[in-house]
């Protein structure tokens, strides 16, 4: 009698959404051949082909079928053990970000932990990081993810690690031998705009902000176009955007990545925090 294991579906899941056998047996932490027999075995359970393993692990129309009813029975498996095991895993969570960390991570952050806690439901805004801290103090958030320096003020925040700001533009971009360096930065307060502003005041070069504006997307698209530089992390460039190396333009302080929370016992709030350090860990 054929019937469907939990860890079957489970490995099947992982490899449709990564792709990849490799990444997929990365995500859900078993060996590659342990993930593959688990896949395979679900197969022969089935009797269908679901994935076209020469087609870069596509999903075949079974596949894509049993996609949809393994992501019910996982989820509908993860609701009844948090009923009856982790009873307190539910509430509303409050989570503010920078909208770039957002774009490049939100989605990755969100959907594994939402799937496997369905009872919490977290509310997202993304902000500078000034407006964020100034919001926290206040209890708006739960809990925020900033650039931040110095975590003397905030004794629940633990620091995800460092990151390297680099010079970044368009792929042409060409840096004029005279005249003020043309920038595209967010506008106050903005932890990226004041590391460049102070290494270009402190070498006196002269600059000028051509473009400013809040939104990630929009200044992207100002600095592809070739209306200046910017600053970036340097494992946060995004696709088109490339490090701009000159010896003509000072090295920048690096910024540091923390997530503070309110103190609060939730073990809710608890679960959250230590998933979004854990995953920020892997993906940063």
């Amino acid at each position: 009698m054929s019937n469907l294991e939990i860890g079957n579906l489970k490995c099947f899941i992982a490899v449709a959404e990564e792709g990849s056998f490799t990444k997929a047996a990365n995500k859900i932490n078993i060996t590659q051949s342990a993930l593959s027999q688990q896949v395979s075995r679900l197969e022969k359970n089935l009797k269908v082909q679901l994935l076209n393993r020469s087609k870069n692990n596509t999903l075949t129309d079974s596949g894509e079928q049993l996609l949809r009813y393994a992501k019910q029975i996982v989820k509908l498996e993860q609701e009844a053990l948090d009923y009856f095991l982790e009873p307190e895993l539910e509430g509303e969570l409050s989570f503010g970000l920078p909208e770039d960390f957002a774009t490049l991570f939100l989605q990755d952050i969100l959907a594994d932990f939402i799937f496997h806690h369905p009872r919490i439901s977290v509310k997202v805004e993304c902000d500078l990081t000034l407006n964020l801290l100034a919001g926290f103090k206040k209890n708006k958030f739960d809990l925020v993810l900033v650039k931040l320096d110095d975590l003397s003020d905030f004794p629940n925040g633990v620091e995800i690690r460092s990151e390297k700001l680099v010079w970044v533009a368009a792929k042409d971009f060409q840096q004029a031998s005279s005249g003020a360096l043309p920038l595209v930065l967010s506008p106050k307060p903005c932890v990226y705009r004041a590391r460049a502003l102070k290494a270009l005041n402190e070498k006196n070069i002269k600059s000028k902000i051509v473009y400013s504006s809040q939104s990630y997307i929009g200044s992207n698209a100002a600095v592809k176009a070739g209306l200046g530089i910017t600053v970036l992390p340097k494992n946060m460039i995004p696709e088109g955007l490339y490090e701009f190396k000159s010896s003509k333009l000072p090295a920048l302080e690096d910024t540091h990545i923390a997530l503070l929370t309110n103190g609060s016992n939730s073990k809710a709030l608890q679960s959250f925090a230590n998933y979004v350090s854990e995953k920020l860990h892997s993906l940063i």
